[in-house]
């Protein structure tokens, strides 16, 4: 089975560089470097390249050519998307500015006073979503996986300092349920990444760009159970300095077929889903073999 490994790549090393870099220089400075780092990543990490190269040929339809000159983009903007977030958590002097579409959907969701969930992806910059939901005025919770090394997670946390939103880990007990429906009956916000699971985890598929893939069931099932207004979101990267944020309409999934729920939630995240990946292709950071043989 296609699942991801749970660890994201890096070094506490290579961070030190950008953030000594960063605050020394800038930005602009740090892009530059960046430019580097990208195409060594395009020469020397076989694997996810050829991954990604396959993502561009056979889900988006590229030319080899052109799958390669989105290979080099597609790291470029993950490290940008990486910088981005240091730079604006950080309170480093920076010129990103933000447009939003669907705010209106979110500051409903506040407003009925039920809590809500955002399902969201590896697409575009999902923390930098997170920054920007402080704006709402409640109190929000990203749920995710423990995706960096645990010493490169310590130096990053001791870099940006008190984050801007809770983080709430999945682990192996049930211990983040107990979390998260203790924040949505608060009236809190809680953000999942929707796209990514471990092995031997429960998965549900469906066609995603042409061919069949899993995607975690708990997501899906929570916002099935849990009753609770549901929105996707996605934060995508438009130019060098600037973010544009999307929130959808709001979904109520109450469904007599309990069963069935989960999957028609799921259908209506992967059409979002794979409308961004068509306007934002170079934006898609799934670095493993996404679907199944």
């Amino acid at each position: 089975m296609t699942s991801w490994e749970g660890k994201s790549k890096g070094t506490k090393f290579g961070y030190s560089i950008f953030i000594g870099i960063l605050r020394k220089f800038g930005v602009i400075p740090a892009y530059v470097l960046l430019r580097f780092v990208a195409l060594y990543y395009v020469i020397f990490s076989a694997q996810t390249s050829a991954i990604m190269l396959d993502f561009f040929k056979q889900r988006i339809g590229f030319s080899k050519f052109r799958s390669l000159l989105k290979l080099y983009r597609n790291y470029y903007l993950f490290g940008q998307s990486l910088i981005d977030k240091i730079v604006l958590m950080s309170g480093i002097p920076n010129r990103l500015t933000f447009n939003f579409d669907g705010e209106e959907n979110l500051r409903k969701i506040v407003s009925m006073e039920r809590g809500g969930i955002l399902l969201s992806a590896h697409i575009g910059n999902w923390e930098i979503a997170g920054f920007l939901l402080k704006r709402l005025g409640t109190k929000f919770n990203i749920v995710m996986y423990e995706g960096e090394h645990k010493h490169i997670k310590e130096y990053l946390d001791s870099i940006v300092g008190e984050r801007e939103f809770n983080i709430i880990v999945i682990r192996n007990d049930i211990s983040h349920i107990y979390q998260i429906t203790d924040a949505l009956s608060k009236n809190e916000i809680v953000c999942i990444h929707a796209d990514r699971f471990v092995e031997n985890h429960r998965t549900i598929s469906t066609e995603f760009l042409g061919e069949n893939a899993n995607f975690p069931l708990g997501p899906f099932l929570l916002a099935s159970r849990l009753k609770v207004p549901v929105s996707f979101v996605f934060a995508m990267k438009e130019s060098t300095h600037h973010y544009h944020f999307f929130a959808s309409d709001i979904h109520e999934y109450e469904s007599v077929n309990r069963n069935k729920a989960p999957g028609n939630i799921l259908l209506d995240f992967v059409t979002e889903l794979e409308k961004k990946i068509k306007l934002y292709p170079e934006q898609w950071y799934n670095y493993y073999n996404f679907w199944t043989a």
